[in-house]
């Protein structure tokens, strides 16, 4: 069954680890890999990742890029989201800690922006606006 709006842009402003895909070129298939994300519900989606990464260079190619999230417990449930690319800027500390403390336990943030700032090199935030939405709950499948 189809979630109702509210019920799918709640689900994607959990905290659930994202499957993220791009457009990789002619005879290539998409690259999907897992990233953290940040979303409120009724806003736009950003992500944070390496300037210099591929996967910066392929979002900023195609313009746009999905993303897709979902649980097994207690019932199958996904939210996937596609749209365009609004912008991309350089990524900020405040940016970097918020998503760390999306998804780490509070005692780990300070150690992981710490480590991420003196090894992951310059970040981006790269903007998405959603729209168009595919969403299911399949019960106690």
């Amino acid at each position: 069954m189809a979630l109702t709006r509210e019920e799918r842009e709640q689900f994607l402003a959990e905290p659930h680890v994202a499957a993220l895909a791009v457009d990789a070129g002619e005879g290539r298939a998409p690259l999907t890999v897992p990233i953290w994300y940040q979303y409120a519900p009724g806003g736009d989606v950003w992500i944070m990742t390496g300037l210099d990464s591929r996967k910066n260079r392929l979002i900023s190619a195609a313009g746009r890029f999905s993303l897709m999230v979902e649980r097994t417990e207690p019932t199958v449930r996904y939210v996937s989201v596609e749209g365009p690319v609004l912008d991309t800027t350089p990524a900020t500390p405040e940016q970097l800690r918020e998503m760390a403390a999306r998804y780490l336990p509070a005692a780990k943030v300070d150690g992981y922006v710490d480590f991420s700032s003196k090894n992951h090199g310059d970040q981006v935030v790269v903007r998405m606006r959603p729209e168009r939405w595919v969403s299911s709950d399949l019960g106690s499948v």
